[in-house]
């Protein structure tokens, strides 16, 4: 009931997610591609009104055109064009989307541009100086300072042509005492307001050119008509038609006086950058299709989670069941499906095989070392005791085979130790480039005496050409394992060879015998710790029992295998297979893990 309930939130949430999300999204698409494009013409008509041309204005147009990802081009009313935001020239859009003129703009792409369609960034001569901006802030400053000491407060404000004014705020109240919004006399400073030398100039100007329309036009000149320090001029205003000439020769004489400091008029393509951008179709017979599918997903998914929820549940129970069991009881799981819960109850039952295999092996191995270590010790023991009690003296031949004794304690724990450190991963190799021709040549001096006194020849075969990456002293351990077991596994006037060839990317070693032979039913044991082929575990053949272990251990160190094959009274032959040196080699410590 509760996958049901999961299976029915989750698909129902998901669809109404995807057309909520879709649906949304188209509005805000529709809504952010408008704001794209207010901002567009916002930008570029601000940089025509504070250039005198459109040079510079194609690194504007890239910036707008990454930050909008449209392309953006700017071209002459002729169609010749100015920037183009494409790095590879295209044809233009098929319509205009705007005309860029600073001095008849959008009303209400640019706050203060509503009362005479003139973009207020175009100041042209009304552009201050530094030195008067820095003049008109430090009056501003003292006027603030003024009215604040009559608990009021205010904001400086700047203009695009530098110039600066107070605002009052009409949030401010520091106590309860009513604030009256007039300004104290005391503050009323008037040379804040008053027209700067550079104002003053192009107020003149201006005013030439007003007077002009106006006698153009037979309008008889007024000085409350006049431009002032604020336009448009504000103040009385005639009525009649005469009103309507006068206003229209002010915004004339205004367009006229900043006309050489704006851009020329440009029309403004927007378009998609790589093609048109293929529109989202979520019609009502689209959302109908959704809600179906997701209605057939619901069932399907429904019917499926319960099949699964039963098939599953089952068999997870009797897993549940078999691990909450002793360790000691190894119990298993009847395997009835072959699905992922099948494959995990056989993995279980292979698990629980191996734990159980692996415990018999360690209460062997413990049976195998307190077996290994009582005849020797129990020889030193029974010699050392009955020398202390005085009934054999301790002469050459005792101590001989005390000493003898302890070498062959001392060789087992080694053996121990080996095995003990490739087990823990802390086996350390130190590699380098070996000669094969080499390794078999120390091995074989250093068993050729044994083999001699057996009565036993030990030849060689290789190549001289061969070599393998190894650890030398690791591969003459492994190597001299092999030999010596061959050796004492082979009757007097038998021989053991010793090869090595190369076959494709590795180098095959080989210990081949004459000896006995190893039974069938005894090759899949030969690489277990403390095995003999001698079931009364003789010891007159010599060994430790660990020998073929540890070959195992540095072989498989070394990225290589061992593998054998033997026929009861003809021999045994044992292969090595290592990879071959491949001339890249970097010498240095290797742990083994």
């Amino acid at each position: 009931m509760a996958s049901v309930l999961i299976a029915v939130c989750s698909v129902g949430a998901t669809a109404w997610l995807a057309v909520e999300s879709t649906t949304h999204g188209l509005q805000e698409e529709r809504g952010q591609v408008l704001s794209d494009d207010t901002d567009v013409y916002r930008q570029l008509s601000g940089f025509a009104a504070t250039h005198s041309t459109w040079d510079g204005a194609e690194k504007s147009l890239r910036e707008l055109s990454r930050t909008t990802g449209r392309r953006i081009t700017l071209a002459t009313p002729a169609g010749r064009t100015i920037a183009d935001s494409a790095a590879v020239t295209e044809a233009l859009p098929a319509r205009v989307s705007a005309v860029v003129d600073p001095l008849r703009t959008d009303t209400y792409s640019e706050p203060g541009a509503q009362l005479s369609g003139i973009d207020p960034r175009a100041v042209g001569p009304f552009l201050l100086p530094p030195a008067e901006r820095a003049g008109l802030k430090k009056l501003a400053r003292e006027h603030l300072a003024c009215i604040r000491r009559y608990k009021l407060d205010g904001s400086i404000q700047q203009t695009p042509s530098g110039r600066v004014t107070v605002k009052l705020s009409d949030t401010y109240r520091p106590d309860s005492e009513p604030r009256s919004n007039q300004v104290p006399s005391e503050c009323d400073d008037r040379r804040l307001n008053t027209p700067t030398h550079t104002e003053k100039r192009a107020l003149t100007a201006l005013n030439r050119i007003i007077d002009s329309c106006m006698t153009r036009k037979g309008i008889p000149s007024s000085e409350d008509l006049r431009a002032q320090l604020v336009l448009p001029l504000p103040g009385k205003s005639a009525t009649g038609d005469s009103s309507s000439q006068q206003a229209d020769c002010l915004e004339e004489g205004r367009r006229k006086q900043l006309d050489p400091y704006v851009a020329p008029v440009a029309e403004l393509y927007l378009g998609s950058l790589g093609g048109s951008t293929p529109g989202f179709d979520l019609s009502t017979a689209n959302k109908f299709k959704v809600i179906g599918v997701t209605g057939l997903v619901l069932i399907v998914t429904v019917a499926t989670g319960t099949l699964v929820a039963i098939r599953l549940v089952r068999p997870l129970r009797a897993l549940t069941a078999a691990a909450q069991q002793p360790l000691e009881h190894h119990a298993r799981v009847v395997v009835s499906t072959k699905d992922e819960t099948g494959y995990l109850a056989t993995a279980f039952n292979e698990l629980t095989a191996r734990r159980e295999h692996a415990e018999k092996q360690r209460k062997a191995m413990v049976s195998d070392i307190a077996h290994e270590l009582r005849t020797p010790l129990t020889n030193i023991r029974g010699w050392l005791e009955v020398t202390r009690d005085g009934l054999v003296e301790p002469d050459p031949e005792l101590i001989a085979s005390l000493h003898e004794e302890a070498l062959l304690l001392q060789h087992i724990i080694d053996d121990l130790q080996d095995l003990a450190a490739a087990d823990a991963g802390t086996l350390r190799l130190q590699r380098e480039l070996v000669g094969v021709a080499d390794l078999l040549a120390q091995v074989s001096v250093a068993h050729r005496a044994s083999a001699e006194s057996a009565g036993i020849r030990l030849l060689t075969d290789m190549t001289s050409s061969i070599r393998v990456d190894a650890d030398p002293v690791r591969m003459r351990q492994a190597l001299g394992n092999l030999v010596s077991n061959a050796v004492r596994h082979t009757s007097p006037g038998g021989t053991v060879t010793v090869a090595a060839q190369e076959v494709g990317d590795h180098v095959v070693l080989t210990v081949k015998d004459t000896g006995s032979g190893i039974a069938p039913d005894d090759l899949p044991h030969v690489f277990d710790r403390f095995w003999r082929a001698e079931k009364s575990r003789n010891r007159r053949t010599g060994g430790s029992g660990l020998g073929l272990s540890i070959v195992r251990q540095l072989v498989a160190a070394h990225g290589g295998t061992v593998s054998l094959t033997s026929e009861l009274g003809t021999g045994t032959t044992f292969t090595v297979r290592l990879p071959r040196a491949t001339g890249l080699h970097h010498p240095g410590d290797t742990t083994v893990g």
